[in-house]
């Protein structure tokens, strides 16, 4: 048995930022290692899980591809996390680099002191914590402090800027995505907003599409927990965290005549503050399944596979913060 550990590397960003398009590059473009891979999603509904075991080859075995859909790997440490691990850790052959897809709303360093428990700390190392941040959005300012609080303390934080923070925070490498739609002022906006709320100096490298070089992101050797004090999170101290700050649910729909009828109807739910909307929908006459991926008001919608044996089942995760949520006023602009 190999005394070497085995490299982990965690895929963090808020909701949309392109985490999935990362790791279903990195699967095809692999570098000449065998990759496993962990998936955790904030709503019941397989879709970023989905997408990914649709890469499964010779390098990534279908076998090496887990998905948790619990909403935060980090709340069943004991339960799921660790068998899921030790699950990967048993395969033969063993995965050279496993990597780690937390679900948007999930704060990384609650997962690295995770890496901490003596049957994982002596066969693993943390390579590295990778960011991947929408850089429009940055830029636009969605992840500030809100400024509806006119009234509140100086330093009030919202659920969405606290989550953005605390990935920034604990990254080893920030990856702005969406470069090809921020432009070279949006990538200079978003690196300077990152760069004011990093607690030490990242690299940051601009992504379009998940296309970057494997030995960019895997091969850090950051080593991450030996080093938990120099990330700090906004619940260092607290007894417990939780998700009560946001909500999610899964709306059923029928069949479909017109997708981009359905993706307007999509967008405009960003005027309920809606934060995110992916799923799978089944257009009338069509044998493929028409993948659906919003976040706020910007909406993509493709064919990505035919439905095969699966149901024709039209179903979609909407999120957003809790109080926001209005799942019969969400049905009914999606009807």
């Amino acid at each position: 048995m190999s005394l070497e550990k085995t490299p982990v590397t965690i895929i963090t960003g808020f909701l949309g930022a392109g985490k999935t398009t990362l790791i279903r590059h990195l699967l095809q473009n692999p570098g000449g290692r065998r990759l496993a891979v962990v998936v955790n999603e904030f709503g019941d509904v397989g879709v970023d899980g989905a997408l990914i075991r649709e890469c499964a080859d010779a390098n990534c075995p279908e076998a090496n591809i887990l998905e948790l859909t619990n909403g935060c790997i980090c709340c069943t440490v004991a339960d799921e996390f660790i068998p899921a691990i030790e699950r990967l850790m048993a395969l033969e052959p063993r995965p050279d680099h496993i990597v780690i897809e937390t679900s948007g709303l999930a704060l990384p360093k609650p997962l690295l002191k995770a890496f901490d428990w003596p049957a994982l700390r002596a066969r693993i190392t943390i390579d590295g914590v990778v960011a991947v941040a929408d850089a429009e959005a940055v830029a636009a300012g969605t992840f500030a402090p809100d400024p509806a609080h006119p009234g509140a303390e100086p330093d009030h934080e919202t659920p969405l800027s606290e989550v953005f923070e605390d990935q920034i925070a604990c990254a080893d490498l920030v990856l702005l995505s969406k470069a090809d739609l921020a432009g070279p002022e949006g990538i200079a906006a978003a690196r300077a907003i990152i760069a004011a709320e990093a607690p030490r100096a990242l690299p940051m490298l601009p992504l379009s599409e998940g296309v970057i070089d494997a030995r960019v992101v895997l091969g850090l050797g950051a080593a991450a927990e030996n080093g938990l004090d120099q990330r700090p999170s906004h619940h260092d101290g607290a007894p417990e965290h939780d998700h009560d700050d946001f909500d999610t649910v899964v709306i059923d729909l029928p069949e479909i005549a017109d997708p981009q009828a359905l993706a307007d109807k999509v967008a405009a739910l960003a005027a309920r503050k809606i934060l995110r909307v992916k799923g799978h929908v089944a257009v009338q006459g069509k044998p493929m399944r028409l993948l659906i991926q919003a976040v706020g008001p910007r909406v993509r919608h493709q064919y990505d596979r035919p439905w095969g044996a699966d149901p024709r089942a039209s179903r979609l995760v909407v999120i957003a913060e809790k109080g926001d949520l209005d799942r019969a006023a969400v049905a009914a602009a999606l009807a």
